[in-house]
């Protein structure tokens, strides 16, 4: 399972790490926020609406004139940028999930009523104000599953987890309030060790498939 790879892929830089736990899966297809009770024992508390958060940076991305894949193109031009330069809305709909596709709208809106110099000129700040929403988004919800689900473990995996500003804010506001756990860089995005972790795990648990196995495109992992 894809979804469970992400997952594991927290546990190859942290071994000691073990369930429970809250996971935030953040990358270009799913947002997704999971209680992992245990080993394979997972619930789905909350997920996106619409656009996962890496794909609303993609989108955004381009809107810039970014190249793809957007995610390190923002990430690289925030540091440069005023994240207070435009006040961007954050989604906070019901229960514990997201939503980016207003996020994205907002963005379209602001840059159709700019020239094209004042996009270049301030392509930065609108980066990294649009970064900053994203982040304050996702933290909003954690905030609400880790009251919700009372745990002090935190691990936040996926491709958006190599996100610099992402990390640095989670670290500001959650780092005295639980352990925070994130993959080691080449870990977050899509990789073969991964799926590997999370095979070996099911395959210690006495879980066997045979050659028949079929692919599924849309395998979940939690409900």
């Amino acid at each position: 399972n894809h979804l469970e790879g992400h997952v594991f892929s927290a546990f190859i830089t942290h071994k000691s790490l073990k369930p429970p736990l809250l996971v935030l899966l953040v990358s270009g297809g799913h947002t997704e926020l999971i209680w992992m009770e245990d080993f394979l024992k997972y619930k789905l508390l909350g997920a996106t609406l619409d656009d996962a958060a890496g794909e609303a940076f993609d989108k955004v991305a381009k809107l810039l004139g970014l190249p793809y894949p957007g995610g390190p193109q923002i990430d690289r031009l925030a540091k440069q940028g005023d994240p207070n330069f435009v006040k961007f809305p954050r989604a906070h709909p019901k229960g514990l999930n997201f939503s980016f596709s207003g996020l994205k709208t907002a963005v379209l809106y602001y840059t159709r009523k700019q020239s094209k110099d004042f996009i270049e000129q301030h392509v930065a700040d609108i980066a990294a104000s649009f970064q900053e929403a994203v982040v304050d988004s996702l933290l909003l919800k954690v905030k609400d599953a880790l009251e919700q689900v009372q745990t002090e473990r935190l691990a936040v995996v996926g491709g958006v987890s190599l996100n610099s500003r992402l990390r640095s804010k989670f670290k500001e506001e959650l780092g005295d309030r639980v352990e925070l756990y994130f993959p080691e860089p080449q870990y977050c995005s899509d990789n073969a060790a991964m799926i590997g972790v999370a095979g070996h795990m099911r395959l210690q648990r006495g879980e066997r498939d045979d050659m028949r196995l079929t692919a599924h495109p849309n395998l979940r992992l939690a409900s």
